[in-house]
C-alpha cells in the first residue's frame, strides 16, 4: 500500500480515502511509530473490508493491529442488512467470543506475595491449560444445547457462580437467538470435554496488581485503588468455535457467486445478513460467545476455589467480563439517524462511553471498563469507554498489545525455559504445560502495550484508568 496516500485527521487518527472498488475509506488509529511498525498486509486487509457491500462509514484499524485471517486482528466493521450487508467469518475470527474477564480479590501485595508460590502451583493444578486441555466436566447432548443456549446463566445456574456475577458481563452473560441446531456435532463433539479449560496460545490467567491509577475518579466506579491484586482471565470458546468458523467459511467462501459477491480475497468469505446461510452463521456464532460466556465463568468458579483454599480472606466480585471476536446488532447514529447495525469486532472490544444504557448502573457515570490485556512479562490495563467513542469506531477500542512476531520468529528467537527464569528473576511466576507456548507468547513478541492504549486514548476510543502488573501468570 502507499502510505502517502494517508491522511493526518487527528491525533492518532489517520484515513486512506476510498479508491477503486473501495466503497467506505480506511480508517487508522494509531501513533506514527505504531503506524510504521503495521505491517503492509494488515492495511490490505482493511482497504479488502472496505470493499465488502454494505459496509458503513469506514473500515477501521485499531491501534493494535495485526495481519489475521481475513480482516486484520484490530479490525472494526459495521454493516446495514436493509442495504445489503454481509457477516463474514473471517471478520469474527476462529476462536468466537475470545475475551478477557477482571475479578476483584479485596487483596493487596504482601497477602499474596506470601503465599506466591503456592498459589502459582494451586492455579496451575487447579485450571486445566494447554493445547487439548480437558476437564472435569462432560456433557452430554442435552447439556451442550442448554450451555450453548445460555451461556452464563447456564453455569451460574449450576453453581458456578452467582447471579451477581452476571450484571456486569455483557449481554448479562447471554447471548440471545443463538441457535445450537446450526452448530454442528463435531463442534459439539470438540467442545464435550473443554469447559473450563484456558487452551493454548495467548490465552492466560494472571494475578496483577494495580501499580497506577490515571483516572481517579473511573478507578473509584470500578473500585480500584493503587496496591490492589486483580484477577484477568483470557480466554474463549476453545474447539467449538474454531470449528465453526472452519465450516461457515467454507460454505461462504462456496456460496458467495450465487449472491453475486465478489471477494477480494477469499479470506473475507461472507455471506448476505438477510440469507438463510447469513442467519445460520450467526445463530452459530452466538451459541459459540454463549459456549465462551460460561466456559469464562467457569474458570471464575476454580479460580475463586483456589484463592479461598489459600487466602480465604479474598473477596472476588466480578469487575467485568467483555468478548473481542463477536458480531453484534447494535443501534449506532449514522448520517443522523440510528441504525441497526452488525458490528464486528476481530481482534478489538466493545468500549460503550458513559451513560450507556446497556452497561450496569453501577458502572454507567464511568462508561464501560475495557479491559486490554498484556503479555506474562507486560502489563495489564484497565480502561473506560469514552464519550467520543460512538464516532469514532462504532464505540470500539483495541484489545491488547498486538503481536510484533509471528510465533515461529518467536520460537527462532526465545527459548521457553529461559522466559520462565527472566521472570522469575523479575518476581513474575509462570505455569505453563509448554515451554514452546511461552516462547512463543515472550512479552518481546508483542508491541508495546503502553504504546497501544497512549494511541487509543489520544484517538479518543477509551480513556486510561489504571496500569497492573503481573504477579503469577498460568499460560496455555
Amino acid at each position: 500500500m502507499d502510505r502517502q496516500s494517508l491522511v493526518e485527521r487527528g491525533p492518532c487518527h489517520w484515513e486512506l480515502p476510498a479508491t477503486g472498488a473501495m466503497k467506505v475509506p480506511v480508517v487508522i488509529y494509531a501513533s506514527e511509530t505504531l503506524l510504521r511498525a503495521m505491517d503492509d498486509k494488515a492495511l490490505e486487509q482493511a482497504i479488502n473490508v472496505a470493499c465488502l457491500p454494505g459496509i458503513v462509514r469506514a473500515s477501521y484499524a485499531m491501534p493494535d493491529a495485526h495481519w489475521g485471517y481475513g480482516f486484520p486482528i484490530g479490525g472494526v466493521a459495521a454493516f446495514d442488512a436493509d442495504a445489503g450487508g454481509v457477516v463474514s467469518a473471517g471478520g469474527v475470527g476462529f476462536d468466537v467470543s475470545c475475551g478477557v474477564r477482571c475479578l476483584h480479590t479485596g487483596l493487596r501485595r504482601d497477602d499474596v506475595m506470601a503465599v506466591q508460590q503456592r498459589l502459582a502451583d494451586a492455579l496451575f493444578a487447579h485450571i486445566p491449560a494447554g493445547l487439548g486441555s480437558t476437564g472435569a466436566i462432560r456433557l452430554n447432548a442435552t447439556q451442550m444445547h442448554d450451555m450453548l443456549t445460555g451461556g452464563a446463566k447456564w453455569a451460574v445456574a449450576r453453581g458456578w457462580g452467582s447471579e451477581v456475577d452476571l450484571d456486569r458481563i455483557e449481554e448479562q452473560g447471554q447471548m440471545l437467538h443463538a441457535k445450537p441446531g446450526c452448530v454442528s456435532e463435531q463442534a459439539r463433539h470438540r467442545q464435550r470435554d473443554e469447559m473450563g479449560t484456558l487452551g493454548s496460545g495467548n490465552h492466560y490467567l494472571e494475578v496483577q496488581e494495580v501499580t497506577q491509577v490515571f483516572d481517579s475518579a473511573a478507578a473509584e466506579i470500578f473500585g480500584i485503588s493503587t496496591g490492589d491484586v486483580m484477577v484477568m482471565i483470557h480466554c474463549g470458546s476453545r474447539g467449538l468455535g474454531h470449528q465453526i468458523g472452519t465450516e461457515y467459511l467454507q460454505r461462504m467462501v462456496a456460496e458467495a457467486p450465487s449472491h453475486g459477491i465478489v471477494l477480494p480475497d477469499r479470506e473475507l468469505a461472507c455471506a448476505p445478513i438477510a440469507s438463510p446461510l447469513g442467519q445460520e452463521y450467526l445463530g452459530a456464532m452466538r451459541a459459540a460467545i454463549n459456549c465462551a460466556l460460561a466456559n469464562r465463568q467457569i474458570l471464575t468458579a476454580l479460580v475463586r476455589q483456589v484463592f479461598a483454599k489459600l487466602i480465604p480472606a479474598a473477596r472476588m466480585p466480578l469487575l467485568y467480563d467483555v468478548s473481542h471476536n463477536t458480531c453484534k446488532v447494535e443501534a449506532h447514529r449514522v448520517d443522523g439517524r440510528s441504525r441497526p447495525l452488525h458490528v464486528h469486532r476481530k481482534g478489538a472490544t466493545r468500549a460503550f462511553g458513559p451513560g450507556h444504557p446497556d452497561l450496569p448502573a453501577a458502572l454507567r457515570p464511568a462508561g464501560q471498563p475495557v479491559l486490554i490485556g498484556g503479555s506474562m512479562g507486560t502489563g495489564s490495563y484497565v480502561l473506560a469507554g469514552s464519550p467520543s467513542g460512538e464516532d469514532r469506531a462504532f464505540s470500539s477500542a483495541c484489545h491488547g498489545a498486538g503481536r510484533a512476531m509471528s510465533r515461529q520468529q518467536a520460537l527462532r528467537t526465545w527459548q521457553g525455559r529461559a522466559v520462565v527464569g527472566e521472570l522469575a528473576q523479575r518476581g513474575i511466576l509462570v505455569r505453563s504445560p509448554s515451554p514452546r507456548g511461552v516462547a512463543e507468547e515472550a512479552p518481546g513478541a508483542y508491541k508495546d502495550v503502553s504504546a497501544v492504549v497512549d494511541a487509543a486514548e489520544a484517538a479518543g476510543l477509551a480513556r486510561k484508568v489504571a496500569r497492573l502488573e503481573p504477579l503469577i501468570c498460568v499460560k496455555g
